[in-house]
């Protein structure tokens, strides 16, 4: 009786479901990345300068304070147990570098590290420069029933005799940090990746912009506060992207052996372009 053919699985085959990611110094990325990070730098600076962070917390206070300061839902739900989620979220993804799930098992493993570095790079940065700011929040104004005066958190060195430690929004930060997970998707050469990528980065910054609001009417932080962390945070997360690709372009220069297959789905991918 003849024997049937050994199915065999090649470490090929197991490479061949793992997407290639766009060169890192690839110039019509670069060129695009460049824009936004610039087109929104100015647009921060704009808004900076206008003065309406204070014309938007007289709109929400009074000498009495901010009326929803204690609300439960804005401060028990939207602020404490949403950051506790977050928390619990950059674990899941931190053990993904040795348990990969689901989507992630087709990154390649130094695309599972570079996402929670990029995380936590953004969360101690945000963390480091609340410790020596001088910022106090909305809520410790005159303006609105506490001590402090309004000072720029761009006149550093300069107390504004409050409590200090505001800015930039750490809490907003819980959700801006994540930006570092949608770039390893938005970079990918494959069309169903980059999907995926906009959609994760379209819901960090939805989630961003609601638990800066939150903050906002509660009158823990201007609107600016909210913005600069989402910058931030998108600077820092952009910037690790490009080192750990960098790194990896070295290392598949010396060991060619490394570089991932070409192609994630090539009939489907090539039907996508």
């Amino acid at each position: 009786m003849a024997k049937l053919p050994r199915k065999t699985k090649t470490r090929s085959a197991h490479m061949h479901n793992r997407p290639t990611r766009l060169s890192a110094f690839d110039l019509a990325l670069s060129l695009r990345l460049a824009f936004f990070t610039v087109g929104s730098l100015v647009g921060l600076l704009i808004w900076d300068f206008s003065g309406l962070d204070l014309t938007v917390m007289h709109w929400l206070a009074n000498e009495q304070g901010f009326a929803l300061r204690n609300n439960w839902w804005l401060g028990e739900i939207l602020h404490t147990r949403s950051r506790q989620l977050a928390f619990a979220v950059f674990l899941a993804l931190t053990a993904m570098i040795w348990w990969p799930a689901g989507l992630f098992r087709i990154l390649p493993r130094w695309q599972h590290i570079e996402i929670p570095v990029g995380i936590g790079l953004c969360l101690v940065t945000i963390s480091t420069l609340k410790h020596f700011s001088l910022t106090s929040c909305p809520w410790d104004l005159q303006d609105f029933g506490g001590k402090a005066w309004y000072v720029s958190h761009w006149r550093w060195g300069l107390s504004d005799g409050g409590a200090g430690h505001c800015f930039p929004g750490g809490h907003v930060a819980s959700a801006f940090a994540f930006i570092a997970l949608s770039l390893p998707w938005l970079s990918s050469s494959h069309t169903t990746m980059r999907r995926r990528g906009r959609l994760m980065l379209f819901v960090v910054l939805l989630l961003g912009l609601v638990f800066g609001l939150t903050q906002t009417v509660r009158g823990a932080h201007y609107p600016s506060h909210t913005l600069w962390t989402g910058w931030i945070c998108w600077l820092l997360a952009l910037a690790n992207h490009l080192v750990f690709g960098w790194l990896t372009q070295k290392r598949e220069c010396l060991d060619p052996s490394t570089q991932a297959s070409p192609s994630l789905s090539p009939g489907r991918d090539s039907q996508e372009r």
